[in-house]
């Protein structure tokens, strides 16, 4: 398997590892888990479509989420002022200490990531992904 893949199902796999102990407390299955922190995390994003198309988590495991996280108080239905069949999906304050909990678990796991990686080293590694953010965009504008 190539080194990529592995760092990528490995920070997947322990990043899910560590947010198992969490995910049991407040009683939130880890798909919810991550559904709630994307919305908070990107507010930019503000539909399950949204979810569905960056996360590439199937429809029908976002739909169910969505609806538990709505019942349980997490997440709020609105309107879009701008398009009346689009449905936003906005975090309520219920929504907030959860994510704050969850922020401090992503910040901690990212220094631990990070841990004897020089921050100039840090620096170079995220102006590079950058730079492949915007080839990539380059690249699909390319493709129409």
């Amino acid at each position: 398997m190539k080194t990529s893949v592995k760092i990528a199902r490995n920070i997947f796999q322990l990043y899910s590892a560590r947010c198992k102990p969490l995910c049991r407390e407040i009683g939130m299955p880890q798909t919810a888990f991550d559904i709630l922190m994307f919305f908070a995390n990107n507010p930019e994003y503000d539909t399950a479509r949204d979810i569905v198309k960056t996360r590439y988590i199937k429809a029908n495991l976002v739909s169910v989420n969505v609806d538990s996280l709505v019942r349980e108080g997490y997440l709020k239905r609105e309107k879009s002022p701008g398009d009346r069949r689009k449905v936003r999906l906005v975090c309520t304050e219920k929504a907030w200490p959860v994510v704050e909990r969850g922020r401090q678990l992503q910040d901690h796991f990212m220094d631990e990531l990070f841990q004897n990686v020089d921050g100039r080293l840090k620096d170079d590694f995220f102006r590079v992904l950058n730079m492949m953010e915007n080839n990539l965009k380059t690249m699909r504008e390319g493709q129409g």
